[in-house]
């Protein structure tokens, strides 16, 4: 099955791939670098080598990279933080829809008034939660709050969005919303690596962040390897 993967740098940067064909193509927002191998490509969001952080992520360029690469069904794995005591670290969920209220959404139409679907597609999530399981349990219908970042959001503003949503990041609400623009099938998945800031006594920033995905890196491969069995 032809599918695209978008994810992080830890996944990108995983021996999973490591055989896989570095290639780059260029779009009319600026080259994209991506792996390759038969039928499905990985994309790392952040972008390769120094990886921009979520504010300045080259959107446009991902998803017209995908598009024109004849990509119509794209997987994203996303990092998030738990909104909910009762949605641990290490759980999978998928969102079907999103809040991005915090900033203005990039958009392929900046001189026209138009717009796509504001929607996630989530083709693929019925197969994916079937076949997945029972190895891996995947909490559908989750709402995604997408913050601006770079930095991690306050206890205040984790206070005030916790009635809005289940999880919260800073990048799929951009990737939904493109997705809908070009006609794509969006599919979200995300592991929850932290509860948010404040929440169940915990304290995220940027020092203990990287041990809280690290402790999840065994799962995320795990998963990855199932993903490509499925959709093979």
């Amino acid at each position: 099955m032809k599918v695209a993967f978008i994810s992080g740098t830890s996944i990108v940067h995983s021996e999973l791939f490591a055989d896989w064909a570095v290639r780059t193509v260029a779009t009319k927002y600026g080259e994209v670098t991506y792996k390759a191998r038969g039928d499905h490509v990985l994309l790392n969001r952040h972008g390769p080598g120094v990886p921009r952080p979520p504010h300045a992520i080259n959107h446009r360029a991902n998803l017209r990279a995908l598009a024109d690469l004849g990509f119509a069904d794209l997987v994203s794995l996303n990092s998030v933080g738990s909104l909910r005591p009762d949605l641990p670290p290490g759980t999978l969920v998928s969102c079907h829809d999103y809040v991005a209220l915090q900033q203005g959404p990039q958009t392929f139409f900046d001189d026209e008034l138009r717009g796509g679907r504001a929607a996630i597609a989530n083709n693929l999530i019925p197969l994916l939660t079937a076949r997945l399981a029972p190895e891996f349990a995947v909490l559908t219908g989750q709402v995604y709050v997408q913050m601006r970042g770079p930095r991690f959001e306050t206890q205040a503003e984790i206070r005030v969005i916790r009635g809005w949503g289940d999880v919260v990041g800073m990048t799929a609400a951009h990737e939904a919303d493109l997705c809908g623009e070009l006609g794509l099938n969006y599919n979200s998945l995300a592991l929850v690596d932290n509860y948010a800031n404040g929440l169940a006594g915990t304290e995220v920033n940027f020092t203990n962040f990287p041990a809280l995905v690290q402790a999840n890196q065994a799962r995320v491969n795990r998963l990855f390897i199932r993903l490509l069995e499925i959709l093979a």
